[in-house]
This record gives C-alpha cells, sequence and structure tokens, in this order.
C-alpha cells in the first residue's frame, strides 16, 4: 500500500533542505515531496498577495501528482498552502498550517491600510531582512555567526547545519545566501491582507494548526480566527515561530497525530 503524499511548503528565507530532520522523522508515514525553494522563479514573480506565488506551488503540485495532496507549510508555506488550496481544492486532501496563523479583524484592516507605505516595511520583518548580513568567507564562519544568534541557538544543532548546507551557496568572495534577502523582504511586502475573507464562511479542505506555545506571530495575529478555521484541529507544542527547526521530532510527531485526527482511517 502506499503512503500517502505529503507536499511541503517552507517558510519565507528558509530552503526545504532546513527540514531534513523534520522529514526524516515523518518519512516512515508520508511520502514526502516539496519544491526545493519558492519565490526564486522569475516566471511567478513576488506580487502583493502571493497569488504568483500560489499559482508556483499549484503547478508543482499538478506536475508531480495524480492524486490529491496533505499540503503541511510552515509560516509563508502554511498561507500560501491555504491559497493554493482554495483556488483548486480538487489537489488538496487538507491543509496542516505550522505557525501560520490567519490574521483577521482589526489586525487585517492594518495591513491593509499600511500596504504600500513606509509604515509596512517599517513595522514588519522587512525591516530586518532587507539589511541581513547575506555575505562570509566560508561555510564555517557562517555557521558560527548564526549558532551566535539567540533566535539559532535554540535550533537543533543538526537543522542549522542543514541550513548552511541548503541555505548557502558560493560567491566570487565566500558563501552567501541561497534565498535571498531581497527576495525574503519583497516576501514579507506582499503580504496577503484578505486570508480572512478567503477562509469564510467555509474552506472547500480541512484545516489544521499546529503553533508554538511562545511563538510572538501567534501573539501578534491572535488566535480567535484561526480557532474558528480549524475547530478540533488545533495543537500547541512548546516552542516558537520556528519550532519545526527547535524541535523536529516533537514537530514531526504532532504533524502526524494531527493528520491522523483529521484523516481517520
Amino acid at each position: 500500500m502506499s503512503k500517502p503524499v505529503l507536499h511541503f511548503v517552507h517558510a519565507n528565507s528558509y530552503p526545504t533542505g532546513t527540514y531534513q530532520k523534520f522529514f526524516d522523522a515523518l518519512d516512515s508515514h508520508y511520502a514526502i515531496q516539496a519544491l526545493p525553494m519558492h519565490a526564486h522563479d522569475a516566471r511567478y514573480p513576488i506580487k502583493g498577495g502571493w497569488r504568483e506565488l500560489s499559482e508556483e506551488l499549484v503547478a508543482d503540485i499538478v506536475a508531480r501528482n495524480k492524486k490529491p495532496v496533505i499540503l503541511v507549510g510552515h509560516s509563508m508555506g502554511g498561507i500560501l498552502s491555504l491559497l493554493a488550496a482554495k483556488a483548486r481544492p480538487d489537489l488538496v486532501r487538507g491543509v496542516v498550517l505550522l505557525d501560520a496563523p490567519i490574521v483577521a479583524g482589526w489586525r487585517a484592516l492594518a495591513v491593509r491600510i499600511s500596504r504600500n507605505t513606509a509604515f509596512a516595511e517599517r513595522f514588519s520583518p522587512a525591516q530586518q531582512s532587507v539589511k541581513r548580513r547575506n555575505l562570509w568567507p566560508d561555510a564555517e564562519s557562517a555557521f558560527e555567526h548564526f549558532a551566535s544568534k539567540e533566535m539559532f541557538a535554540k535550533w537543533a544543532p543538526e537543522v542549522l547545519r542543514d541550513y548552511i548546507e541548503h541555505g548557502l551557496v558560493p560567491h566570487p568572495e565566500g558563501v552567501t545566501l541561497r534565498f535571498t534577502r531581497e527576495a525574503e523582504t519583497a516576501v514579507y511586502l506582499a503580504l496577503p491582507d484578505n486570508i480572512d475573507t478567503l477562509v469564510w464562511p467555509t474552506f472547500p479542505v480541512p484545516v489544521g494548526f499546529i503553533g508554538g506555545n511562545n511563538s510572538a506571530e501567534c501573539r501578534m495575529a491572535g488566535m480567535g480566527a484561526t480557532r474558528r478555521l480549524v475547530g478540533a484541529n488545533f495543537r500547541q507544542i512548546k516552542g516558537g515561530h520556528l519550532f519545526p527547526m527547535e524541535s523536529p521530532k516533537l514537530a514531526a510527531d504532532t504533524t502526524h497525530e494531527l493528520i491522523q485526527s483529521m484523516f481517520p482511517k
């Protein structure tokens, strides 16, 4: 009997290879597939609302599969998964959001008002990404740089090694980020502002959510709209917004348990 297909979509700036330890813990249950890196194909430019990026995801699913898949997306990847499932529910069995909360109400209105203004860049993660360091003399120097940062220090060491392996490319002066900081910034500034309207009053496929209990992103977004969308398919585990990198085995086990609950045999 063939394993169900789990199609994964990564977070902004973290190529798929970063999640290898997460995949390793799911491999016995699912046939895992993923585009190595989103937001870098000129055929699918980064524009407001991420429509073209969701089209990139749909095209990748169509190219690989004859049957519907389970979409699992982290942060940006979760929202792209919702957009793809809404546009082509025939391709998707269900969606699992990994720390990708639904922004609704006054928070969504604030995003709409700030779109295309200096406010958007000043108060979004784009403020950091636009000036992020992106050049090191070698991979080990890059590893030491990231390991010294508070956020990356929380990661499982082997996950950070995977990020270095899959997240850097050669540069005339050493190594640089594979996921460019220009693309990362553009993704943040093009954040969809209408997800709340897309998921109401009903969504065409089942949706589940797993969040970090210390996620700043979940606190800022609020959990009300997300809980209404997913109902009983709501989970929280120890960690922050990047919990799949901090605790890949726990994240994988919780993902598998949630999928089993969403699709009982």
